[in-house]
């Protein structure tokens, strides 16, 4: 593999996303390369065979075409072989009946895992952690999600503050608690009495002058 990055960097909220080049069940990717044009999904999982990373990546699988809807490509990460990958994405369609179609990081020599904070130590030394790393078509990170190795995702959560990014980023609003796409937007609070004078004879739905909702 080959890296831009020091492998000890932790990304963080906008940042750019480091680039890489891995092997993956899809063939060799290059990040920045995959990245061009979409949003990405990046996500890691403790272990091929286990039965919560089962779960997940099953779900993953058979939402992607949903992903793909929101110009948004899925791509997987654990510390295991190519072959394990190759081995678990087959056992999964015999038995359940779903098929990985996107990428996974055979990432066997934990470099990329590093390279994300994805492996950490308090939680395990040899096994990535379940992160969810959300990068726009910029290639920047845009929103973390780190869960524990006994937890399983929130696939809704996901999909919902995925859905929250891509149109704060249209509408240059900014989206309220529990929100969810058809839902009311909250008005950035005003930089100057001007504004703030401005807004009291709006349209907005006002509670005070600081907290207007609005619909698009």
């Amino acid at each position: 593999m080959e890296f831009n990055e020091p492998l000890n960097t932790i990304p963080r909220i906008g940042d750019m996303a480091p680039d890489f080049a891995a092997t993956t069940t899809q063939g060799p990717l290059k990040f920045s390369e995959y990245n061009k044009g979409s949003w990405v999904i990046f996500f890691s999982h403790p272990a091929d065979f286990t039965p919560v990373c089962t779960t997940e990546l099953t779900l993953f699988a058979q939402e992607e075409e949903n992903f793909k809807k929101l110009n948004t490509k899925l791509l997987g990460l654990s510390i295991d072989s190519i072959h394990s990958h190759i081995a678990w994405i087959n056992n999964v369609k015999k038995n359940l009946d779903v098929t990985m179609r996107f990428p996974l990081i055979a990432d066997i020599d934990m470099k990329v895992s590093k390279l994300y904070g994805m492996l950490q130590p308090g939680e395990s030394e040899t096994a990535a952690v379940r992160a969810v790393f959300f990068i726009d078509p910029t290639g920047k990170i845009r929103l973390i999600m780190y869960y524990p190795l006994n937890v399983g995702r929130n696939m809704d959560e996901i999909i919902r503050v995925l859905n929250a990014l891509q149109a704060t980023d249209v509408h240059k609003l900014a989206c309220p608690v529990n929100w969810k796409p058809g839902a009311k937007f909250i008005v950035p609070p005003p930089k100057t009495v001007k504004d703030m004078e401005e807004r009291e004879k709006s349209n907005y739905e006002m509670v005070d002058f600081y907290l207007a909702r609005t619909s698009v």
